[in-house]
């Protein structure tokens, strides 16, 4: 293994704790013997080319710096390699950081794990899910939970929305929605089984248990078990919806009525005038096909 570890960062994530993470992080890689290398990345496509770069040319491990959206871009050039990630969580939603155990808010303990994890071999495999299907895009790989519906409309409308700022504009968002929701028409396949035609308030296909900080939407899912866990939010009413919806953050919301659970190693999502999104980034528009991918990722844990 390469002594040379490859910090990517994140210098906004959490409002800047990124930026401020990265020294402690790359202080615990250095005292362990390990030389580290840092790439920012003038956007994230940039980022990506580099940090693929940086696989290519045999570093020892990424190490993420940030929240789940530079976990997800890690992702991208890590899958089904042999490169190993370690995570320093210091976003808003650490949503991988808490499904894989790991430090949260902590960036030396998170550095000093990195680096003991890579010292004595300690490398946890789990899945990935992998997306096909999206108009004009390769494969996308996704760690934690894919969404559609209700929780995608939220995001499209605030994503839309310019004032006001920060988490507010997303609770009115959710305001809008909920004036003008009724259920979506789905076409729902799992594995290579019959279609289910069905209306649902969303869907979500999780390979972790949680996504928006905490939202325990597929509470039950294993990340190292080969499938998803895929929870649908059946045809309800706003009234239940209303009910339902805040159950999320302690996965109580799986025992009710009109929630229904399945588990599958692959699924196709159809509905009209939907976008998927997956650890918080935009997909595109449904349908989509996404595969629990056994193994595709070496964690540092």
């Amino acid at each position: 293994m390469s002594a040379e570890i490859t910090l990517l960062v994140n210098p906004t994530a959490g409002r800047g704790r990124g930026a401020h993470a990265a020294q402690p992080a790359a202080s615990a890689l250095r005292a362990a013997g390990f030389s580290v290398r840092t790439v920012l990345g003038a956007d994230a496509a940039d980022a990506l080319s580099r940090l693929r770069t940086a696989v290519r040319e045999g570093t020892g491990a990424v190490i993420a710096v940030g929240g789940d959206g530079v976990v997800s871009l890690a992702l991208q050039a890590l899958a089904g390699t042999l490169v190993p990630l370690g995570v320093v969580a210091v976003g808003t939603g650490n949503d991988f950081a808490r499904a894989m155990g790991l430090p949260v808010g902590e960036p030396a303990q998170a550095g000093r794990l990195a680096a003991e994890a890579l010292k004595e071999g300690r490398i946890r495999e789990i899945d990935l899910g992998r997306v096909a299907g999206i108009p004009d895009q390769g494969e996308t790989w996704y760690g934690t939970v894919l969404c559609s519906g209700f929780d995608s409309r939220v995001n499209d409308r605030g994503n839309r929305m310019r004032l006001p700022a920060g988490r507010f504009k997303y609770d009115l968002a959710i305001l809008a929605e909920l004036a003008s929701f009724r259920p979506f028409p789905y076409r729902i396949t799992l594995d290579d089984g019959p279609v289910i035609e069905t209306e649902a308030a969303l869907v979500a296909v999780g390979n972790g248990s949680s996504y928006g900080g905490g939202m325990r939407i597929c509470a039950d899912a294993v990340p190292d078990d080969g499938l998803f866990d895929v929870t649908v939010v059946g045809d309800c009413s706003r009234t239940t919806l209303l009910k339902v919806f805040p159950q999320v953050y302690k996965g109580t919301h799986l025992s009710h009525p009109k929630v229904t659970v399945h588990r599958a190693a692959k699924i196709t999502l159809e509905a009209a005038g939907i976008t998927a999104y997956a650890d918080g980034e935009p997909l595109g528009p449904l349908p989509v096909t996404a595969d629990c991918v056994p193994g595709a990722l070496r964690l540092l844990s």
